[in-house]
């Protein structure tokens, strides 16, 4: 029982980490909470779950289109919510404010394109078990956390080893000094943007296999826990998200098998307050630099 329960909390916590790693990316480069980054989410899981049912495509294709897509809506939210601030001396409030403008914009759209209703993926590995004595496992299951955990593990290869990586982590560390030191800042915002925003796409496929479920307002909750996970962590540090991710995971998961479902975010979140108690910073953050 208690193993089965540690797979079945970190097949969750490594979904809501790849959610977070969105939100951290972005803080970590402009310094903003971006609030569209669940409407993001939930028009992956839709754009995947129209190329499975309408154009008959194999899960990894469609999950390839639910980046692209969510890379686009970056783009456009960057080039039109969060650029023109940037070049104008507007309080820090704006893009926080001008990016929920977009979610609601993104969620009126979702609810005309695809209506209210839940939809669910095909059951393309239903009743497909592993087991493996101590815990069974599903496929989709073994699906979900290998891509969220090789996609973690790629992005901070990247971020680490490539060239736009490390120009990535010099503007997170001070815009003014990468721009003199000879990065286009102006280059890695937008990388960035679109990077996290294709990140959350696959993250809402996921989620939508895991719950077997997509909805326009499926944002809005795993919004408000991926930015959970990114103050658990540490305000923009990449190990943080990947760790909060699979705690938040966890806790939500124990306090069902041993509690009552209806403590599920009570229980996970009261952990976090906990933890933000003894640790203000985060657990991977340091004191005094804004939790990174």
């Amino acid at each position: 029982m208690l193993w089965q329960q540690v797979v079945n909390g970190l097949t969750l916590g490594s979904t809501y980490a790849l959610i977070a790693l969105g939100y951290t990316l972005i803080f970590g480069v402009l310094n903003i909470v971006n609030m569209a980054h669940g409407e993001i989410f939930m028009f992956g899981a839709f754009v995947a779950l129209m190329l499975v049912t309408t154009f008959k495509v194999n899960l990894l294709v469609a999950m390839a289109g639910a980046a692209l897509a969510g890379a686009v809506l970056g783009y456009l939210l960057e080039v039109t919510a969060l650029r023109p601030l940037r070049k104008r001396a507007v309080s820090h409030m704006a893009p926080l404010i001008s990016t929920i403008g977009v979610s609601i914009f993104l969620e009126s759209l979702a609810l005309n394109l695809f209506g209210a209703q839940s939809q669910s993926f095909p059951p393309m590995f239903s009743g497909k078990l592993l087991d493996f004595g101590l815990f069974q496992i599903s496929v989709i299951q073994v699906v979900i956390l290998a891509i969220s955990v090789g996609l973690m593990l790629v992005l901070k290869f990247w971020l680490d080893r490539t060239k736009m990586g490390k120009s990535i982590r010099a503007t997170s560390e001070n815009i003014d000094t990468a721009a003199i030191l000879g990065v286009n800042t102006q280059r890695v915002i937008t990388i960035t943007v679109m990077l996290a925003s294709g990140l959350g796409a696959v993250a809402g496929v996921l989620v939508g296999l895991a719950f077997n479920a997509v909805e326009p307002t499926m944002g809005i909750p795993m919004g408000f826990k991926g930015l959970a996970v990114l103050i658990l962590g540490g305000l923009g540090n990449i190990t943080g998200a990947m760790v909060g991710g699979l705690l938040l995971g966890i806790a939500e998961v124990f306090s069902v098998a041993y509690g009552a479902s209806s403590y599920r975010e009570a229980v996970a979140f009261g952990l976090i307050m906990v933890l933000l108690f003894l640790r203000p910073q985060g657990l991977f953050g340091s004191p005094g630099n804004g939790g990174r």
